[in-house]
């Protein structure tokens, strides 16, 4: 009962409230007042912002940023801090970028889980609610010109702060979501969302692309 509670609760929502407005406000005067320095600084480079998670997640986008040139910097990685091997194959992978002679830019990040596997979808609210603090905290430091998922709940929290940062007038922060190989008939969850908010949805199996007309196919992209 104590959940519905605190949900409930003028105060929670209040301070809920409260706190998004303040980082938005903060962030929007940040940005106004270095608008020029954003504009000249990293021309040539896209400042990208990339979603790991758990099981395949991260070895998928981790192969599709191999096959994607060095314009795309620095990194910004995010991931759940119960994920316990993103962090590992994120710092492989950009050891071996720096072993070939490319220069690699990336910082790392974490950020809370919405949903742990089988928890209540009633304590799920307050955990999305807390992640998504976070995301917009990350989102709005980092200001990524792109913003690349492939799947995993912890991108809906940053995709969500990506869109408010345009809405905004702050940046036009562009998504792209490529969907998962594993996904031959119909979207996850996050592929669902992000179809009527991504700016690209990319899918991998033509079958898709046919029953989800707005969706982009190239193939295996991973």
């Amino acid at each position: 009962m104590a959940a519905p509670m605190i949900l409930s609760s003028p105060i929670f929502l209040l301070g809920f409230m409260c706190i998004f407005v303040v980082i938005c406000l903060c962030r929007l005067l940040y940005i106004t007042n270095n608008l020029g320095k954003i504009k000249t600084k990293h021309r040539h480079k896209v400042k990208t912002l990339i979603v790991a998670g758990s099981g395949g997640h991260t070895t998928e986008v981790i192969r599709l940023l191999g096959s994607m040139s060095n314009v795309y910097s620095p990194r910004v990685y995010v991931y759940a801090n119960t994920d316990k091997m993103s962090e590992d194959k994120i710092r492989t992978f950009e050891e071996n970028k720096m072993t070939e002679g490319e220069s690699s830019e990336y910082i790392i990040e974490k950020i809370p889980r919405s949903r742990e596997v089988r928890q209540s979808y009633l304590t799920s609210i307050v955990s999305t609610l807390y992640a998504t603090l976070f995301a917009f905290f990350i989102v709005f430091k980092h200001s990524p010109d792109l913003l690349l998922v492939n799947g995993p709940g912890t991108c809906i929290p940053l995709c969500a702060a990506a869109f408010v940062m345009r809405f905004l007038g702050v940046k036009p922060v562009v998504q792209v979501y490529v969907e998962s190989i594993c996904r031959v008939k119909h979207l996850s969850l996050s592929g669902l969302i992000m179809y009527y908010f991504a700016d690209h949805l990319i899918v991998q199996w033509p079958s898709l692309k046919e029953k989800y007309p707005k969706a982009i196919y190239l193939g295996r992209v991973v």
